[in-house]
C-alpha cells in the first residue's frame, strides 16, 4: 500500500528539513503551521525571505551582514578604530554586541581553517583582514574564533601573520568552554572572556 502524499506539502516539508537543526518532525509541524496561515501572512513571510536574500550582503570593510556598503559597526564614528575583533561568523558579532562592553571593530572570517573539509586560508577573509591592518592605525587584534581545534588553528595561523607587524594580538580568555560556539555563550561568560583575553 502506497503512503498518502501531497506533492506541494512534501516539497515544503523537504525545504524546512534542509535547514540546519530541523528534523523531519519539526519540518512537518512547521509546514502544517504555514498551511494554516492566512494568505497575506504567508505572502509576507515569503517576501521577508526573498527580501533578505536580495538585499543583505557583506560589509565591504569587515564582511559583517549589511543592507548597504558598510555595516552599522563600521559606520559608527564612536567606535574605537584601532582595535579589531576577529570572529568566524556574523552570528558571533551579534553575540559579542549583546554584552554591550565591546566598542571597537570586527572582522568576520566566514569560517575557520579546516584542511579536511577543503577550507584553507584562501577560502576565508584573511587577506582582507591583513589589508585592513596594513593600512595602519591598528594597535590590537583580538582573536575571538571559537575554542575548537579549527578555531585555535585559525587563531594561531593569523597571529603568526600579524606578529611581524608589531601589533598586539590577544585571544579571548577561556571562560568559554572548549568545543563551544560563541553564539551559544551567555553574556556574562562572553564578557569575562573579553575582559580576560591574553596576548598570543
Amino acid at each position: 500500500m502506497s503512503g498518502y502524499s501531497v506533492a506541494p506539502l512534501d516539497n515544503l516539508i523537504e525545504k524546512f528539513e534542509s535547514l540546519p537543526g530541523i528534523g523531519k518532525k519539526t519540518a512537518q509541524r512547521l509546514s502544517y503551521y504555514v498551511l494554516t496561515l492566512p494568505k497575506d501572512r504567508a505572502e509576507a513571510f515569503s517576501r521577508a525571505i526573498l527580501e533578505a536574500h536580495e538585499k543583505i550582503r557583506y560589509c565591504k570593510v569587515c564582511r559583517n551582514l549589511t543592507d548597504s556598503d558598510l555595516c552599522g559597526v563600521c559606520k559608527d564614528d564612536s567606535r574605537e578604530k584601532s582595535v579589531i575583533c576577529v570572529v568566524e561568523d556574523t552570528k558571533d558579532v551579534v553575540a559579542l554586541e549583546k554584552i554591550g562592553e565591546f566598542n571597537a571593530l570586527y572582522h568576520v572570517l566566514h569560517g575557520s581553517l579546516s584542511p579536511l573539509n577543503g577550507i584553507g586560508p584562501d577560502q576565508l577573509y584573511i587577506k582582507e583582514l591583513l589589508a585592513r591592518i596594513n593600512k595602519g592605525n591598528i594597535s590590537e587584534v583580538i582573536m575571538a574564533t571559537n575554542p575548537t581545534v579549527e578555531g585555535e588553528a585559525t587563531a594561531m595561523y593569523i597571529s603568526k601573520l600579524i606578529k611581524p607587524l608589531n601589533i598586539k594580538v590577544t585571544r579571548l580568555a577561556y571562560g568559554i568552554p572548549v568545543g563551544a560556539d560563541l553564539e551559544y555563550a551567555d553574556e556574562i561568560t562572553l564578557s569575562r572572556a573579553l575582559i580576560g583575553r591574553s596576548e598570543m
